[in-house]
C-alpha cells in the first residue's frame, strides 16, 4: 500500500498498462497509454501537473508529457496515433476545467465517431463545494451538480466522474476495459475535481502494478460462416465493401487470399483504403458518394453485398442509392453487432475481421465468379485508371486543378509515406484519386469530418511511425480552423510535410451549395459588400498563409501561379523528403500552392442526400429540388419495399 495523490495515481497506473494483441501466431505487447498531452491551468496544475513533473524526475520514460496549443488539437493527436496504431494505443489528454475541458468536447466527439480510442481527463469543479462557485464554473440552478464536463456524456463511450478519492480504482479500470474494446471504443472521459486531483489515497501495490488488456477478436460462428458461403456460391454479381475494419483486425492479407480465389471485385470506404493496393485486379477503389465510376457500376448491379469492418456512413451507400438491384442482400460482417445489422440483413456475422475471411475462404474452396464478371470487373477498373491517370497530367494555368496537387503529391510520395487529410473537398477528391500502395499509407478522417484535424492528426500519425515520411494534404478553410499545432511540430522538431492548398473559401461547401441552388452563397473568402451586405462578390482577402505559418516557425516553400506549379510541388515534396532522410533538415515543412476551386475532380456517377428547399423564389433552387425529388425516389430503405 502507497500513499499519493488521484493524480499521482492516475499517472502512475496509466503508466503500466499495456495492450496485448494476437494475430494468427504472432503476439504483441505494447503501451496502451505512451504520453500524456495537456496544456495546465487551475484546475489540474497542482494535480496532474505535479504528478507529472514528479514522475519527469523520477523516472521520465513511465508517463512523458507533450505540450499542446489546443485542446481540441491534443485530442486530435491521440485519434491520429490510435488509428496509425490499429488501435493498440493512444494518449491520455488533461486539461484544466471551463473552457479547457470544453474545447475537448469536439475531439471526443470525433473520437467515438470513428470509434477510435482516446482517454480523455478534464479537469472540474471542486468536490466539495467550498470555494463556490470557482473560476470558469457554469452554475444551473435546476442541476446544480452538473459542470461543463456533462456534455461529455453524449460524445464519449464510458465516462465518470471521480468525485471521492477512492473512485479513482474502478473509473480507470473500467475506461481501459473500453478503450481496448474493438466494439465499443470510443472517447473515454474520467473528469476530475481539482481538489480530489490533490488529495491522498491509500493505493493498493495490486493497482499499480503492470496489467495487460487482451484486445478480443472473436471468431464467427460455423453456421453464420456456412449460411454465408451459400449465398455467396449463389450470387451472380457480389461485391465487398471493404471498411475500416479490415486495417483494424489486421486482414488485409485474408482479404487478398479471399479475393484472390474467388474473385470476387471489392469497393473500399474511406477508412478502408489501403485495404487492397490500388492498384490489385479485383481493387476498384472508392465506394459511395466520393466513389469511383468503376466501384459505383458495381454496386449498383450487386445482387450480394460483402460488408466488412464498414459502419456503412451514407457517403458509402451514397445515402441508399448506391445498391440499386431490387434483389440485393447483405452480408455483414464486424467486430461491432450494430453494424453487423445494418440495411435488414439476414446475414450477419458479429466476429473479426480476419478470423471470418480464412474461415469463408476455406468454405469457399472451388468457388470462383463468372468469366463475365471479370471481365465487367477488368474493363470498368482500366477504364477509372485512364480517368484517373489524365486527372493527374491535365495542365490547367495559371491555377491548377485539385487533381493535379493530388497527382503531383501521390507520384512524388514513396509507398510508406502516409497521407492526412479530414475536411472540405479534398477528402472526396482523395478518395477516388489517391493511389494507395501500403496498408498505413491512407488515413483520411471521414467520419466526424472535422475541419483543423489535418495538422494534429498528422502529428499523431508521425508520433506513432516516425519512420514514416507524414504527408498532411488541408485547404485553407481547415487551415485556419486549427492550425496552432505547427508550434508543437516546431518545438518538437517533428518531420512533417503540409501541402497547403489555397483557394480563398470553402470550395467543398461552395460545390455542394451551388449543386443546391444556393450559388456558393457565404463559402468564399471576400471583402463584405456593406451595400447588398455579401461575401459574394467582393475582391479576395488579402490572406498570406505562408507568411502566417512562417510566423510559427515552420519552413516555406511558396509554389507560385504558372504553368511549372505541378513540376514544383513534385520537386519539393521530393527534395523535403529527401532532406528528412538525410538529416539535414527537421521540423514541419508546409508547402503553399493555389489552386482553382471550379475545376472539379472526375465526376463519381453517384449522389449524397442534402435536402432542398421545396418552395423558393431562386430559379436556381427550384431547378436544383427537381432534381432532388427525382433522386430520392430512387432511395431504397432494404426492409423488402422501395
Amino acid at each position: 500500500m502507497t500513499q499519493m495523490t488521484v493524480a499521482q495515481a492516475v499517472v502512475e497506473f496509466l503508466g503500466r498498462q499495456y495492450t496485448v494483441d494476437r494475430i494468427g501466431s504472432e503476439t504483441y505487447r505494447e503501451r496502451t497509454i505512451p504520453g500524456m498531452l495537456g496544456i495546465f491551468g487551475h484546475g489540474n496544475v497542482a494535480g496532474v501537473g505535479q504528478a507529472l513533473k514528479q514522475w519527469q524526475q523520477k523516472d521520465p520514460t513511465l508517463m512523458p508529457y507533450y505540450q499542446g496549443r489546443n485542446e481540441q488539437g491534443l485530442a486530435d493527436q491521440g485519434v491520429g496515433y490510435a488509428r496509425h496504431t490499429r488501435r493498440r494505443g493512444t494518449f491520455a489528454v488533461t486539461t484544466s476545467i471551463g473552457p479547457g475541458s470544453s474545447n475537448l468536447l469536439t475531439g471526443a466527439a470525433l473520437a467515438t465517431a470513428n470509434r477510435l480510442p482516446v482517454l480523455l481527463l478534464p479537469s472540474d469543479t471542486f468536490a466539495t463545494r467550498r470555494p463556490d462557485p470557482v473560476l470558469q464554473q457554469i452554475e444551473r440552478p435546476e442541476a446544480y451538480d452538473v459542470s461543463v464536463n456533462d456534455a461529455f456524456r453524449p460524445l464519449s463511450k464510458s465516462f465518470d466522474r471521480v468525485s471521492r478519492p477512492e473512485q479513482v480504482f474502478s473509473a480507470l479500470l473500467n475506461a481501459m476495459r473500453v478503450l481496448t474494446d474493438p466494439a465499443e471504443t470510443g472517447a473515454c472521459t474520467i473528469a476530475l475535481p481539482q481538489d480530489v486531483q490533490a488529495e491522498a489515497i491509500d493505493v493498493p501495490d495490486e493497482f499499480l502494478a503492470e496489467r495487460n488488456w487482451r484486445i478480443r477478436r472473436p471468431a464467427p460462428e460455423i453456421d453464420d460462416i456456412r449460411e454465408a458461403a451459400r449465398a455467396i456460391e449463389d450470387a451472380e454479381r457480389p461485391l465487398i465493401v471493404a471498411g475500416g475494419g479490415v486495417l483494424y483486425s489486421f486482414a488485409t492479407d485474408a482479404l487478398q487470399d479471399f479475393v484472390e480465389a474467388t474473385g470476387i471485385p471489392v469497393g473500399c470506404t474511406q477508412a478502408g483504403m489501403g485495404s487492397l493496393a490500388w492498384d490489385h485486379p479485383q481493387n476498384l477503389g472508392a465506394i459511395g458518394s466520393t466513389g469511383t465510376v468503376a466501384a459505383n457500376r458495381l454496386a449498383r448491379d450487386a445482387d450480394l453485398v460483402i460488408g466488412i469492418g464498414t459502419r456503412y456512413e451514407d457517403f458509402t451507400t451514397a445515402s441508399r442509392t448506391a445498391f440499386a438491384n431490387p434483389a440485393v442482400r447483405f452480408i455483414n460482417i464486424n467486430v461491432a453487432a450494430i453494424d453487423a445489422y445494418k440495411n435488414a440483413t439476414s446475414l450477419p456475422i458479429v466476429a473479426d475481421a480476419r478470423k471470418a475471411l480464412i474461415e469463408l475462404t476455406s468454405a469457399l474452396q472451388g468457388f470462383r465468379v463468372s468469366d463475365d464478371l471479370t471481365s465487367t470487373v477488368a474493363a470498368e477498373k482500366k477504364e477509372w485508371d485512364a480517368v484517373v491517370d489524365d486527372a493527374y497530367h491535365t495542365r490547367h494555368a495559371p491555377l491548377p486543378a485539385q487533381s493535379e496537387i493530388i497527382g503531383a503529391v501521390n507520384e512524388a510520395s514513396d509507398a510508406r509515406d502516409v497521407v492526412i487529410c479530414a475536411a472540405g473537398s479534398l477528402p472526396g477528391d482523395l478518395h477516388k484519386l489517391w493511389r494507395v500502395r501500403d496498408p498505413y499509407g491512407y488515413h483520411v478522417e471521414y467520419a466526424f469530418s472535422c475541419m483543423g484535424y489535418e495538422i494534429a492528426g498528422g502529428i499523431g500519425v508521425k508520433r506513432a511511425a516516425p519512420d514514416r515520411d507524414v504527408i498532411v494534404m488541408v485547404g485553407d478553410g481547415s487551415y485556419l480552423m486549427m492550425h496552432t499545432e505547427l508550434v508543437t511540430a516546431v518545438a518538437e522538431r517533428i518531420d512533417v510535410i503540409v501541402v497547403l492548398i489555397q483557394n480563398h473559401g470553402y470550395a467543398s461547401i461552395g460545390a455542394l451549395s451551388e449543386s443546391l441552388g444556393s450559388q456558393r452563397f457565404g463559402t468564399k473568402y471576400r471583402y463584405l459588400d456593406e451595400e447588398s451586405h455579401s461575401f459574394d462578390d467582393g475582391h479576395t482577402l488579402p490572406i498570406d498563409l505562408a507568411t502566417n505559418a512562417e510566423s510559427l516557425g515552420a519552413h516555406v516553400i511558396r509554389i507560385g501561379p504558372g504553368e511549372s506549379s505541378i513540376d514544383e510541388l513534385a520537386d519539393a515534396v521530393r527534395r523535403t523528403k529527401a532532406e528528412f532522410s538525410g538529416g539535414t533538415r527537421s521540423g514541419p515543412v508546409l508547402i503553399h500552392v493555389n489552386s482553382d476551386p471550379l475545376i472539379a475532380a472526375p465526376d463519381s456517377e453517384s449522389w449524397w442526400d442534402v435536402p432542398v428547399s421545396a418552395v423558393s423564389e431562386l430559379d436556381s433552387t427550384l431547378e436544383a429540388y427537381s432534381e432532388y425529388t427525382a433522386r430520392k425516389d430512387t432511395q431504397a430503405r432494404y426492409l423488402g419495399d422501395r
